[in-house]
């Protein structure tokens, strides 16, 4: 059963979908419901939570879904009644380095096939598709592609199999950046640039695998890593 205010609640969620199919805000929950403060609406979505009246959505800022009226509203409900998404309030801070969906634009890379972060696989020049990535993941400065990683040599950098990396192109590297180094003319891997004078070290972030030592004219680096897109 449910109290007053928890009916009164539903009730005014219900008849403002019904009437303008558009959900209301916290803001107007409290105010309909003359609270003080906005946790008290909290505390009644959570009971009419436990009741099975509603339902949260997962990953989605307070959004519930309306499962079922009582008894005492379903009357006043119109027919063909169907579950709604009611939007919480939304933090007023953004995530850290999140963009405005104003501003945010995308731009097409070319995928260049898969690049190895584990045992070298032949060089990959063909486009085998595209891929939109944010354009302030690229600069103005040089031509940018993507490749999708094959191994897990780079996990403890934060890059596993699957995701895709997006490379910018260029033939000079610094020690500790991460670039598409080809060895030898025909194998090509993603690891950690070290210039060893003479000699090319390509660090993997994987203990499991071990530091390729190799002479600079063996190693031709091909770009430079800017950023990575991974898909869940």
């Amino acid at each position: 059963m449910l109290t007053k205010k928890q009916m009164e609640l539903l009730d005014f969620i219900n008849k403002r979908v019904t009437r303008d199919g558009v959900p209301p805000s916290f803001d107007e929950m409290k105010d309909a419901l003359n609270l003080r403060s906005k946790s008290g609406i909290h505390r009644l979505i959570t009971a009419l939570e436990e009741r099975g009246f509603i339902r949260r959505l997962a990953h989605r800022a307070r959004a519930i879904e309306i499962v079922k009226l009582p008894e005492a509203l379903r009357g006043a409900a119109r027919a063909g009644f169907v579950p709604r998404v009611i939007e919480g309030d939304r933090s007023e801070t953004p995530p850290p380095a999140a963009l405005d969906v104003e501003v945010a634009q995308a731009v097409s890379l070319p995928v260049m096939g898969r690049i190895a972060a584990g045992t070298p696989i032949e060089a990959i020049s063909e486009v085998s598709h595209t891929v939109s990535v944010p354009q302030q993941m690229v600069s103005s400065r040089g031509h940018h592609y993507a490749l999708e990683v094959k191994g897990d040599s780079m996990i403890d950098a934060g890059i596993n199999n699957g995701d895709v990396v997006v490379i910018r192109e260029t033939k000079e590297a610094a020690d500790g950046d991460i670039v598409v180094a080809l060895v030898k003319g025909y194998e090509a891997t993603l690891k950690r640039f070290r210039n060893k004078g003479d000699m090319i070290a390509l660090e993997a972030a994987n203990p499991a695998y071990e530091t390729r030592l190799l002479p600079a004219s063996q190693v031709a680096v091909q770009g430079k890593l800017v950023g990575l897109i991974r898909t869940y």
